[in-house]
């Protein structure tokens, strides 16, 4: 299956979707929570639902209701067969810390894309925590063992700050405290934080050195949630680029103060001179000439794409950098980036962890995402501004994250056959 896209002015207003990673975290925080918690407005996607799928298999009850989740947490138990995470890394990463509360064994695996991602330092930390994690080179199936005691732990920071998170979230449960001695650069860094921040909210505070190299999380109980899911500045920075390359676009239900990565959308589009407007949580965005720039992409690498994009038709040579870990993602995201802007005709050099993009006017090409749901969106939005016609390969891999993208498209004036 394919979609074609013809470049389009676009106009109108979009509800983002609610936060992919705000929900991965509430679930889990709530499958350990002693009592019923409510999710209200979760986003609804192939990587959350694999999350749902994982924690019901571990023992958590979880009904879907009219506008969300009742989860019911407190009791996990090791299930017979293997858990399969699918596509979606954090689900893995997650639930491998989860599966550290148990005695019992677990294996959880997933599909293709997935074996190939990289767990060796999210394992050995748990090793050094009394778990017995294992695995081939530390890549899926991975079997958990034992359950975590407790105490220091070294962990690498500079290839995924899930391997943080997920010992995080399971730490107010371990037999004794647990401090996590970062090694390395922590990139994504704001993740991290997201997931502290969430797990305040749930009742349990961790405490971390200035330069976020220790954490420390006593031992403690989470709370039951009850809340609405905050509104995903992943999804809403691809509207965003499209009304500054192709309209004027309102996105709706988010948050100035999120603690989200990708929210440094908004810094990124005003280094390019494009025109944005702030009221309560609509940000507009309306088309403008942009202008090269130079961005270390190292904390939000989820961006890596749509402004690569965007910096193809920006006046000038733009420079990305921090881009050594997008070969991990679910597919190598700097190579698939790379080979479509070159098809479109954009001039673009890079090594491994830089890339060069000089400014002009693409041409259409038949792009493959590479089952990549970031690139598929990236290059739709690229569309509405290239010469001619353009071909998304594979278009319903956007299911991983953000179901509602074509329809979206559509709304505001995207002509897509």
């Amino acid at each position: 299956m394919s979609v074609k896209i013809k470049p389009s002015y676009l106009k109108g207003a979009i509800k983002a979707p609610p936060s992919k990673s705000v929900t991965h975290r509430y679930l889990v925080i709530s499958a350990l929570a002693e009592g019923a918690s409510m999710l209200r407005e979760p986003l609804v996607c192939a990587d959350t639902l694999a999350t749902v799928n994982g924690l019901r298999r571990l023992g958590v009850t979880i009904d879907g209701c009219k506008n969300g989740w009742r989860v019911k947490g407190g009791g996990l138990y090791a299930p017979d067969t293997v858990i399969e995470c699918n596509e979606s890394g954090t689900t893995l990463r997650l639930l491998t810390g989860v599966s550290s509360l148990l005695q019992e064994t677990v294996t959880l695996s997933g599909a293709p894309s997935l074996l190939r991602r990289p767990n060796k330092p999210l394992l050995d930390a748990l090793n050094q925590l009394g778990t017995q994690a294992r695995s081939v080179d530390g890549y899926p199936p991975i079997t958990v063992m034992g359950r975590i005691h407790g105490g220091k732990a070294e962990i690498r920071g500079d290839v995924s700050s899930q391997f943080i998170s997920a010992i995080l979230l399971v730490a107010p449960y371990a037999v004794e405290g647990i401090e996590l001695i970062v090694t390395g650069r922590m990139e994504s860094r704001p993740y991290v934080k997201l997931t502290m921040d969430t797990m305040t909210r749930a009742g349990v505070k961790p405490t971390h050195s200035d330069n976020m190299d220790r954490i420390q999380v006593p031992i403690g109980e989470y709370s039951p949630i009850n809340g609405r899911i905050e509104g995903d500045w992943s999804s809403a920075a691809y509207m965003l680029a499209m009304g500054v390359i192709a309209g004027k676009i309102h996105v709706d239900n988010l948050d100035l103060y999120s603690k989200q990565a990708d929210k440094e959308i908004l810094y990124i589009l005003r280094k390019m001179g494009a025109y944005t407007k702030i009221k309560g949580n609509r940000v507009t965005a309306e088309k403008s000439r942009l202008k090269g720039v130079e961005v270390d992409l190292s904390d939000c690498p989820d961006l890596f794409p749509v402004v690569a994009c965007l910096c193809s038709v920006a006046e000038g040579t733009s420079t990305l950098t921090g881009l050594r870990r997008l070969k991990y993602k679910e597919s190598d995201r700097l190579k698939a980036t790379m080979e479509g802007l070159k098809k479109m005709g954009v001039d673009v050099k890079g090594d491994s962890s830089t890339l060069s993009i000089k400014g002009g006017i693409p041409h259409g090409a038949i792009i493959n995402p590479h089952n990549d749901h970031r690139i598929a969106m990236s290059f739709a939005v690229l569309a509405q501004a290239t010469r001619g016609e353009t071909t998304i390969m594979n278009p319903e891999c956007v299911t991983k994250s953000y179901p509602g993208f074509w329809r979206e498209l559509r709304k505001i004036g995207g002509r897509i056959n």
